[in-house]
């Protein structure tokens, strides 16, 4: 069955890095995006970034220029590398894998993605 493991969360103090890892399994990697989404308490769940098996990327404004997804094909795994971390930041991390085109012109909604990872939380405080 398809699975996806968050891994790498924590807490960080303002301005540091962490990289989170999102390994899967149960299906064919190379034919899906996988997507970053984050939930901070008495929030809705947003958008962080996505990556097409095409080499597509998307990043929601917030995170932008501060994270970066890469994927790992002979891994089944996604990376999102976090730099320059906020406290706003501070939520925790879930992975979802989607069809392909989710990823394509821009980043498709939460409700449309079927499978989740349990997620992981990251906390930026000093």
């Amino acid at each position: 069955q398809v699975q996806l493991v968050e891994s790498g969360g924590g807490l960080v103090q303002p301005g540091g890095s962490l990289r989170l890892s999102c390994a899967t399994s149960g299906f064919i990697f190379d034919y899906y995006t996988i997507a970053w989404f984050r939930q901070a308490p008495g929030k809705e769940r947003e958008g962080v970034s996505c990556s097409a098996s095409d080499g597509n990327t998307h990043y929601a404004d917030a995170v932008k220029g501060r994270f970066t997804i890469s994927r790992d094909n002979a891994k089944n795994t996604v990376y999102l590398q976090m730099n320059s971390l906020k406290p706003e930041d501070t939520a925790i991390y879930y992975c979802a894998q989607g069809f392909d085109y989710y990823c394509s012109t821009s980043m498709s909604p939460a409700y449309r993605y079927n499978y989740w990872g349990q997620g992981t939380q990251v906390t930026v405080s000093s």
